[in-house]
């Protein structure tokens, strides 16, 4: 009874999966399963489990044996990983096929399978999300801080306004000093200024040439008229 409802499931899945099963023997084959999953890739084929199903001689009474893994020319999911976790979808079928047992079970769990791999994959990809999410939020947030100052409170303000005063009255310290060095400066330059006397000024020559500035030509003959009477008296 259990090997005449296994060739019959068997000829009903070959009607299913024309393309997509493969004969391994007169009581094992294997089926590609394709998943309907957000490509990472766009330009990517679909990604593709494979699930190898044995009839053992007492099914459909007992379970089938089953085993998962990725094709070998096929593109692996990055969420999926075989065979870390192969046992954890295999342990998704369990229930399915309690409550199959005694009938045809095959295509029932080819579609548990399939729709429990694709949440599987699905929750990966959101939680990866949601983590990437994180990392652009933190990475904005430091390149926004290069563009925002400090915040100013009430403490920050006050000691920046004593530390302003302090630096406003040491320069006006300084240039006070400066200005007091530079006017004791030209003190000095005036207290030693020395009037000369009328024999300096005239040994100098300093009298001869103020006179001839300002007589136009009139001191000169005057002095040799001068001379010429001190001729004469002599």
């Amino acid at each position: 009874m259990g090997r005449e409802e296994q060739i019959e499931e068997r000829e009903v899945l070959d009607s299913i999966f024309p393309d997509e099963i493969t004969d391994i023997s007169e009581t094992s084959y294997r089926i590609f399963i394709a998943l309907d999953v957000l490509n990472y890739n766009e330009n990517a084929e679909p990604a593709l489990i494979h699930l190898t199903v044995s009839y053992p001689p007492d099914y459909p009474d007992i379970a089938p044996d089953l085993s998962l893994s990725f094709p070998q020319l096929a593109p692996n999911h990055p969420h999926l990983l075989f065979p870390e976790d192969g046992p954890l979808l295999l342990s998704s079928l369990e229930e399915t096929i309690n409550e199959s047992l005694g009938q045809a079970m095959i295509f029932t769990l080819i579609s548990t399978l399939k729709e429990n791999t694709e949440d599987l994959i699905a929750e990966r990809q959101k939680a990866a999300q949601v983590e990437e999410d994180k990392e652009r939020a933190k990475a904005e947030e430091l390149e926004n801080a290069k563009f925002h100052g400090t915040a100013v409170t009430r403490e920050s303000f006050l000691a920046w306004r004593k530390k302003f005063l302090e630096e406003t009255e040491k320069i006006e310290e300084d240039r006070r000093k400066e200005e007091e060095e530079h006017m004791g400066k030209k003190e000095m330059a005036r207290s030693k200024e020395v009037r000369l006397t009328g024999k300096q000024l005239w040994e100098q020559g300093l009298v001869g040439k103020v006179d001839e500035d300002e007589g136009d030509g009139d001191g000169e003959r005057d002095a040799l008229d001068g001379m010429e009477r001190l001729k004469v008296a002599d």
